[in-house]
């Protein structure tokens, strides 16, 4: 662990090189990374990024997958007091485009080595070598604007949001908040050096930034670094490459047992794995049960978000619970449960989730207005989700405010309906969405995501939701697919899902 204090997140950094620079930091494909070998790559980016004219407060948009280069990136940034500001490399060329114009960055990398679509990014940008082989750059952008004074100092990165609910915000994630993450997430687990986990969560998202990377440095564990998902690669890794601790969406589990389906495996070999995480995204009790089943482990569960540098609740290590509950309020944390009126509800009411403490954003980057939409007095910061507390302090997310239909003059949380669906035979998923009707109410959509190994019995799932929920909460159409739309983040674009899927009747 470590034991220093620090300011910015690269003397975390420093002081593992400084105590252990030989020890394997990052398990490739290709090889081995040392701490030592990573440190040498942060050196000569940092005087690159100097030379360039990269100033503190600068925005550096780097366009990547995850790789060495990256996380040297990152690092870099912060020794020279500029903002680190990721992109998942396989956006589009108009959303990288948007990113970039937002960012006002003083200069942009692409992590060409080890990512076509990086690399494709980098040829649209004129982009030339970087340093480092595995990184191309722009020229450096002379009218970018650096941001002055004590904001300067106090951000680290700039993780633009998933944008599920409307436009991607840019959220100004603080040094403090993130090694207070790091430590938090580390403590979570338990995390030491004799830890490995599996790192495939993109360094561009505060899961794969915050949870993965910075909880590592923190606790001097490695990490099995890949660019991208690949459930056989997971299983190897388990089997032979001693990871300990297993993180990811609900949606990567999914992907997982599918993969064990395929293969006809029952019981995957993970000899080392004694932790394993979801987060990001809701998590429903049948694919709760499958993960425990099939793993032999509790699936521990956590509520975060960008805004708050990552996680706000996690479960306890090695306690399984028989519910969905996403644990604890950690330290450094409050959480207030209140109602449209910001008055705070008993034990186990349902309302908004307000949050405040060292995690929490400095605000949206130049951009008041949207900071004021969601700051409160006290120092507040209303999340929009719906969820409440039980007896035991214990957190459960119920859903988006955004997200809630009103039906009948009755509230209906997705959430619940979702978990309904979500434990009939042959459901995969479920997303449920609601539709505005011309009198007023909102038709209940139900969107199925099937398993091809169960045939759905659509008589038999009506009958399940007539027997499991009130008639105003049961969906008015169930509409089956292939496969849900998502962010890079594994969370369900349900706006999508509602305009492309479901056309009104015309």
């Amino acid at each position: 662990m470590t034991s220093m204090m620090h300011t910015r997140i690269h003397e975390l950094f420093d002081e593992r090189v400084a105590s252990a620079p030989e020890q394997v930091f990052l398990y490739l494909p290709e090889g081995t990374l040392s701490l030592a070998d990573l440190d040498a790559c942060v050196t000569l980016l940092a005087q690159e990024l100097l030379a360039d004219g990269v100033l503190p407060g600068d925005r550096v948009l780097t366009v990547a997958e995850n790789c060495p280069e990256h996380v040297a990136l990152i690092l870099a940034c912060s020794r020279v007091g500029a903002w680190s500001c990721g992109v998942n490399a396989r956006m589009s060329r108009g959303e990288v485009s948007a990113f970039n114009a937002k960012a006002d960055p003083r200069v942009v990398y692409f992590t060409s080595g080890v990512s076509f679509a990086a690399r494709q990014h980098g040829v649209d940008a004129g982009a030339m070598p970087s340093v480092l082989p595995g990184l191309q750059r722009s020229a450096p952008r002379p009218q970018a604007v650096a941001e002055q004074g004590e904001l300067a100092a106090r951000v680290a990165a700039v993780i633009f949001t998933s944008g599920t609910t409307g436009a991607p915000k840019g959220v100004l994630v603080s040094h403090a908040g993130l090694l207070q993450f790091a430590r938090v997430s580390a403590q979570s687990r338990e995390l030491g050096p004799q830890d490995r986990s599996y790192a495939y969560l993109p360094m561009t998202h505060i899961f794969g930034l915050g949870t993965v990377l910075m909880a590592s440095l923190y606790a001097g564990a490695g990490l099995v670094m890949r660019s991208s998902f690949d459930p056989a690669d997971v299983f190897e890794a388990l089997a032979n490459q001693g990871v300990s601790t297993l993180q990811g969406p609900p949606t990567m589990f999914n992907r997982l047992l599918g993969w064990l389906d395929q293969q006809g495996v029952a019981q995957p070999s993970a000899p080392a794995l004694r932790y394993v995480y979801t987060g990001a995204a809701a998590l429903d009790m049948r694919l709760k049960l499958a993960v425990e089943q099939r793993l032999g482990l509790p699936l521990h569960h956590g509520y975060g978000l960008s805004e708050y540098a990552g996680a706000l609740a996690v479960g306890c290590l090695g306690v399984r619970r028989d519910d969905t509950s996403a644990g604890y309020v950690v330290e450094g944390g409050e959480v207030r449960i209140v109602n449209p009126e910001g008055q705070d509800l008993p034990c186990g009411g349902k309302g908004e989730i307000w949050m405040r403490g060292v995690g929490l954003m400095p605000g949206y980057f130049r951009d008041e207005a949207a900071t004021a939409q969601v700051m409160r007095p006290g120092g507040w910061y209303a999340s929009g989700d719906q969820g409440y507390q039980a007896a035991d302090g214990a957190l459960f997310v119920v859903g988006r405010l955004k997200e809630m239909i009103i039906r009948s003059g009755f509230n209906v949380y997705p959430g619940e309906v979702e978990v309904v669906l979500a434990a009939f035979p042959g459901v995969q998923r479920a997303a449920v969405v609601g539709r505005p009707e011309s009198d007023g109410n909102e038709e209940i959509l139900a969107f199925l995501e099937t398993s091809d190994q169960t045939p759905l019995d659509m008589e038999a799932l009506h009958a399940h939701i007539a027997e499991n929920l009130a008639p105003y909460k049961r969906p008015a159409r169930v509409v089956c697919v292939g496969a849900f739309p998502m962010t890079h983040s594994g969370k369900i674009l349900k706006r999508q899902l509602l305009a492309d899927l479901a056309p009104a009747p015309g």
